[in-house]
């Protein structure tokens, strides 16, 4: 089982048990569905009953949980999904997928993704090269293409990019 985070739990909503959450995961359309296992701080294993969007936020019910005394013990949690259920396009990958994947960048090796970094409006490649660290934004108009079989992604060539 592999853990992902999709978010955070950062309070409860009314009287029936709903939860709050705080997410910047991708793929929300693909976890947050009736009857999707989750983790809470990964030890607690529940189980989605509804989901809707509400302002900024991501509010679950869980199954078996009709009453905000039940759920307040959740307040501050992390919230995981196992990367096995989650059910992508061909074409498309979890962010945790990519690192490791070596960057390719004008034919030559700059170095391997370590981490990707998520802010409000941006997403960042952490990557590690022989000499330095480099942070690049994670962004479709700058990667040519994803080997996952090689275990390559390939960077397009902009001016500057790795200088």
């Amino acid at each position: 089982m592999n853990l992902i985070k999709i978010g955070k739990i950062v309070n409860t909503h009314g009287i029936k048990g709903e939860l709050r959450l705080l997410s910047k995961f991708p793929y929300k359309d693909k976890v947050f569905i009736k009857g999707m296992i989750i983790y809470i701080d990964k030890d607690s294993k529940e189980v989605i009953n509804s989901y809707r969007k509400h302002k900024n936020f991501d509010m679950i019910t869980l199954e078996g949980y009709n009453n905000i005394n039940e759920v307040l013990k959740y307040k501050g949690k992390n919230v995981y999904v196992d990367s096995n259920d989650i059910k992508l396009d061909n074409d498309k990958y979890l962010d945790e997928e990519l690192i490791g994947l070596s960057v390719i960048y004008e034919n030559m090796e700059r170095g391997i993704i370590t981490n990707i970094e998520r802010y409000d409006k941006t997403v960042l490649f952490n990557i590690k090269g022989k000499t330095q660290e480099y942070l690049i934004p994670y962004n479709d108009n700058l990667i040519d293409n994803i080997d996952m079989k090689n275990k390559k992604i390939f960077i397009k060539d902009i001016k500057g990019l790795f200088d």
